[in-house]
């Protein structure tokens, strides 16, 4: 089956994170970006790069490397927790480094990057400087793991994709009152 990038988390650094599929579920777990051409669609589907030269194993590695300091930080802080300090020590490495080889725009004013790799790591800066993370959640599927950012009014959203992990909770609760007796 062909991988088609779902960009549900708000901001790319979130849908980096969310490159790994079932992240709490280790029996399913699928990293997305084992496969060089899953790269390439993100890329793609991200705006990040149309060009299929630039997916090399080392890109690959970089985003990967990205992705595990920007969960490491993410996932504690999408559950209420407090990211470990080795985890915010590694974010602060991740930012200094892009920092150094990013350039700066004048008009309007803001950082840029040459490279998809730090085009990325400069979204994971984004997502710390910018976003309220307090809207930061995890996806209310046991298994999923996938993180979002709650635009909804009232911060009510649960899961990842209403469509997806939302159905299979309903399907699971409606199957269970079935079998219960139970209508409510």
């Amino acid at each position: 089956m062909v991988y088609r990038p779902e960009l549900i988390g708000g901001q790319l650094a979130v849908d980096l994170v969310n490159t790994v599929a079932w992240r709490l579920d280790p029996e399913r777990t699928v990293d997305r970006f084992d496969d060089l051409s899953n790269v390439e669609r993100w890329l793609l589907a991200a705006g990040v790069s149309a060009d299929p030269a630039v997916v090399t194993r080392r890109l690959r590695d970089d985003l990967v490397a990205a992705r595990d300091v920007a969960y490491g930080v993410l996932a504690p802080l999408a559950v209420g927790d407090r990211p470990d300090p080795a985890a915010i020590d590694a974010l602060h490495d991740l930012i200094a480094g892009v920092v150094r080889v990013a350039s700066v725009e004048m008009s309007p004013f803001r950082w840029r990057a040459d490279e998809p790799g730090d085009t990325v790591r400069l979204a994971v800066w984004r997502l710390f400087e910018d976003e309220d993370l307090g809207r930061l959640r995890q996806c209310g599927d046991d298994g999923c793991g996938w993180l979002f950012l709650d635009r909804s009014k009232n911060g009510s959203r649960r899961w990842c994709s209403s469509a997806d992990c939302g159905n299979r909770a309903r399907a699971r609760r409606h199957y269970q009152r079935a079998r219960d007796g139970t209508t409510a």
